[in-house]
């Protein structure tokens, strides 16, 4: 049990702030939830849970974990293959084996599955829709929240900003900034595992390796094996728009990879429908913290898709955050326990969202421990960052 009570505002219910909801009320907190929806929707991208994420979700309760795995899928491998002509330049072995090496799985899995796991194990009642912030105010009191439908919250002893790369907590605390168009578009598409039974290895994550570093074919099951989530990116300066529910078109995510090897074609064949969305990003930032408030997951640290380690960071950041916290004996000593939090944290998520830009990671091979061996509930609690190797 925590040493004191605190009374922690979270804005954002999605992945990184359910987790941290569920890590903190598990230890006695009042948590208040605020999220701008008017309900959980059905959107979203599918996402792969790679073995850090998985243990640290796993540390959240076996309701969790036990509702993460019925829906998810347990890819047999890591793969990465030339975009021409197929070859195999990495092969890493997951499924039980990384279970046995890292001590979870790697699971793939809808977004919604996910936050619905995360959202049937927080009270409901501790959730509070429709909360769209208007002003954030600090000081010796604590913290209050203005939301843009009158309501105000007051003497929250923390405040976490959970709210994506757009964050109103992130703008509140270090002012306005828009983050960058890549120059990247990516599409994504779901098909019936039956379509593409014939493409060698359907049941593995399989990265086709494309002719530049923005282009490149993903793959991996989902619906334990039923389904398969196609993923694909490639530069087009031309297009803006960031909404993941926006209808691409077929005919030209086939156009785009014409010159790839006949087994990522013959994934892109099976595809009836498409979605479409530009990629942006940010730079790392200086700091995360000021006072009783801090930020986590996207809102700190969006990163590019590459190293399938955005819902991941989110997790890990969330467990974090929940112990540093727990460690504290009084609200006074809520500050220090954020800062903590972020020199724990900020290391290992920029390298994370730097190489995630480069997309070089396990082209050729080479050592996933330092990413895949991380566990967020054992690595100890200090104000100095831990060290990662590449």
């Amino acid at each position: 049990m925590s040493k004191t009570r605190l009374k922690i505002g979270i804005v954002g219910g999605g992945i990184g702030g359910l987790a941290a909801a569920n890590a903190l009320h598990r230890n006695g907190h009042e948590v208040t939830v605020f999220e701008q929806s008017r309900q959980y929707l059905r959107v979203g991208a599918d996402i792969n849970l790679t073995p850090n994420a998985v243990r640290a979700l796993d540390g959240l309760g076996d309701g969790i974990a036990a509702a993460v795995r019925a829906s998810a899928a347990r890819p047999t491998h890591r793969i990465s293959r030339t975009w021409d002509n197929g070859e195999e330049t990495s092969r890493l072995t997951m499924g039980n084996e990384a279970e046995r090496q890292y001590g979870a799985p790697q699971l793939t899995i809808h977004r919604a599955d996910l936050l619905a796991a995360l959202a049937d194990a927080f009270p409901h009642e501790q959730v509070r829709f429709a909360k769209r912030v208007n002003r954030i105010v600090q000081n010796d009191a604590g913290v209050a929240v203005e939301f843009s439908d009158g309501a105000r919250v007051d003497g929250l002893d923390a405040l976490i900003g959970s709210d994506g790369i757009h964050s109103v907590v992130r703008t509140s605390l270090f002012g306005a900034e828009s983050p960058r168009f890549t120059g990247v578009v990516a599409f994504r598409t779901v098909v019936p595992t039956e379509r593409v039974r014939h493409v060698p290895d359907i049941g593995a994550f399989t990265k086709w390796w494309g002719p530049t570093p923005d282009s490149q074919i993903v793959t991996f099951p989902l619906n334990q094996g039923r389904d398969t989530f196609i993923f694909a990116t490639t530069a087009q300066e031309s297009w803006h728009e960031e909404s993941w529910t926006t209808e691409g078109s077929v005919t030209e995510l086939r156009g785009f990879y014409a010159g790839f090897h006949p087994h990522a074609r013959a994934l892109l064949d099976a595809c009836d429908s498409v979605l479409k969305t530009a990629l942006y990003e940010r730079d790392p930032l200086q700091h995360w913290s000021q006072g009783r408030i801090s930020l986590l997951g996207d809102a700190s640290h969006p990163m590019m898709p590459f190293m399938a380690q955005g819902a991941g960071m989110a997790i890990e950041d969330a467990v974090v955050l929940a112990r540093n916290l727990d460690a504290v004996q009084d609200a006074e000593g809520v500050a220090q326990a954020l800062q903590n939090y972020e020199a724990m944290r900020k290391q290992r998520t920029s390298q994370i969202q730097i190489g995630s830009r480069g997309n070089n990671w396990l082209r050729a091979g080479g050592n996933a421990d330092w990413v895949y061996g991380y566990d967020a509930w054992q690595v100890a609690l200090t104000a100095e960052p831990a060290a990662c190797s590449t």
